[in-house]
């Protein structure tokens, strides 16, 4: 059995991905890119009736938190989970 400081780092990265999650708009936007697959600012604006600057800077703590990712189609950027751990606990706390 492991103690803790052989784990310690896994739990940090834990915490800090929990923390990113912690924020109901957020958790919503990865429901969101869960449920309806890949999803560009625009539609994610209109789904949440916020502002495109709210939703932008949300996106942006996902990103930093290695949740999503954003791919470049012509002008627009589509955000997708990429962080399978993620999708398993949203699922499993939303649903």
């Amino acid at each position: 059995m492991q103690g803790f400081k052989a784990n310690e780092e896994k739990y940090v990265e834990s915490a800090e991905t929990i923390k990113v999650l912690a924020h109901p708009v957020r958790l919503g936007l990865v429901n969101q890119l869960i449920t309806k697959g890949p999803s560009n600012v625009t539609s994610l604006y209109e789904e949440f009736e916020l502002p495109q600057s709210t939703i932008s800077q949300h996106l942006a703590k996902l990103r930093s938190g290695n949740i999503i990712k954003g791919t470049r189609k012509g002008l627009e950027i589509y955000y997708e989970v990429v962080d399978d751990k993620v999708r398993d606990l949203v699922q499993m706390i939303v649903h």
